[in-house]
């Protein structure tokens, strides 16, 4: 798992403080660029951090994911830890 910083970690902050969202409120809320955040969106869907939900396939609209959550609580330990993605998996069976 590679993560862009600051920009994934906006987009997941934001995310759990807004609820299910589109890039175009994540823009307003995270101050980076509509493009970056849709390419960054698909990318934590496929690190299983956010999903992305109807009512349509092309509606764009993404929630976080208990995997998110965990590294949103973890961010701090992301340059600390070999590895990350088994850090979160970790917490995620131990809360989950």
């Amino acid at each position: 798992m590679k993560l862009r910083q600051p920009t994934d970690f906006l987009i997941l902050e934001a995310l759990e403080e807004t609820g299910r969202n589109v890039a175009t409120n994540l823009k307003a809320n995270t101050e980076k660029s509509r493009k970056n955040i849709n390419t960054r969106l698909p990318m934590l869907a496929d690190y299983g951090l956010v999903r992305k939900i109807g009512p349509k396939e092309q509606s764009g609209l993404y929630e976080i994911t208990s995997k998110g959550e965990a590294a949103l609580a973890h961010r701090d330990a992301y340059d600390e830890v070999v590895d990350f993605e088994q850090l979160i998996e970790d917490d995620t069976r131990s809360t989950g």
